[in-house]
């Protein structure tokens, strides 16, 4: 045995057997070198408000940088609160969204205990289980990606209680969207909280932000770095009721949100004329995108975020990725058991998306 397998299998013994026994999450591919056409983690191909680099230039200046941030983001926590129409103690900001969820799993799950998930979709959120020691109970989409009432069901297969039921919406990797009302109606059924994770919902038609209005048990998650831009500097936020947001405060750590990423955040959500054009190029784009995809013979689902789903009828898609690939064109490949496999194409700029389509039309 290697010194090298020696010290991974002394590791193993060393952490937490839930930590052992998982793989881990990948992230989508990011080359830090060449000129690649990037289609595969969801980024804005645009750069951000002009505001933002700005903000971060002002932060930069004295002694700014030499004490702690703000613990709770207050000026963030204002602006986007009057955005959402609530008072500034419905928010709590994180080190992007997946901070927020980390929270969120581990203020509700405890270790042995059940988080429901829908299927395909997001799998961090299965990680997140795995690293708390709980299990993640998998409830099928229906081939037209709705959910049916099974996902509210009180129990697990196994007759254990739900903890905590999660809900990308709009979902990934297929970009559709449960309408409000829908979700609302399994709130209402599920005997647990329910986190919706709208990282894409500034893409869709609706949003569920209301619903935190009137059931203390539904949370809602948003990022900042798909519709403002902001995927470098890492900031999500949560809404939810403030005696929920209270409780949750004691997870998260002290300072979960630099001095920087405070005022890029917030320079970027105050400026709402930016996320309006930036939103109209994506939409039009997307369109463009999934017309031109389903005229090559792919299955293109209607998306509500800033990527397509793309299935192929009779062959497999893999080798589509890695010719992609092989001429410095990423997208994303997934394959998902029980489901099947398919790309997820990011939205990008009209001259990415005519490169990508070019090569396509050459396989």
């Amino acid at each position: 045995m290697s010194r090298h397998s020696a010290t991974a299998t002394s590791a193993h013994r060393l952490v937490r057997a839930a930590l052992a026994a998982i793989a881990g999450y990948a992230p989508g591919e990011q080359p830090q070198s060449g000129d690649w056409i990037k289609l595969n983690t969801n980024e804005n191909p645009y750069a951000p408000s002009p505001a933002v680099a700005a903000a971060v230039s002002t932060a930069l200046q004295g002694r700014s940088l030499a004490k702690y941030p703000d613990p709770l983001a207050s000026r963030f926590r204002e602006r986007a609160a009057a955005l959402h129409g609530v008072d500034p103690d419905w928010i709590l900001c994180g080190n992007g969204s997946d901070d927020i969820l980390t929270i969120l799993v581990r203020s509700f799950v405890a270790e042995g205990e059940w988080l429901r998930m829908a299927y395909p979709s997001y799998i961090l959120y299965r990680t997140l289980a795995q690293l708390q020691g709980a299990h993640c109970d998998e409830h099928h989409f229906r081939p037209d990606w709705s959910l049916d009432d099974g996902f509210a069901a009180p129990l697990t297969a196994s007759g254990d209680p739900l903890r905590l039921a999660i809900l990308a919406n709009p979902n990934s990797p297929s970009g559709t969207c449960l309408p409000p009302q829908r979700v609302a109606d399994l709130a209402a059924r599920l005997p647990c909280p329910l986190v919706v994770d709208e990282a894409y919902g500034d893409f869709a038609a609706t949003n569920c932000i209301d619903l935190v209005r009137h059931d203390e048990r539904v949370i809602v998650t948003r990022s900042l770095s798909k519709s403002y831009a902001l995927a470098g500097i890492r900031f999500g936020y949560a809404v939810a009721q403030p005696p929920v947001v209270e409780q949750l405060v004691k997870m998260k750590d002290s300072y979960n949100c630099d001095a920087l990423a405070i005022a890029a955040a917030t320079a970027a959500i105050d400026d709402q004329t930016w996320l309006e054009s930036n939103r109209a190029a994506i939409l039009a784009t997307r369109a463009r995108l999934t017309a031109a995809m389903r005229s090559a013979g792919f299955r293109v689902v209607d998306s509500e975020a800033n990527f397509v789903w793309c299935t192929h009828p009779s062959r497999p898609v893999r080798p589509v990725y890695e010719a992609l690939k092989a001429r410095r064109i990423l997208v994303r490949c997934m394959d998902y058991p029980g489901w099947g496999d398919g790309l997820r194409v990011t939205v990008g700029t009209d001259a990415e998306i005519d490169a990508f389509l070019a090569c396509l039309r050459t396989l």
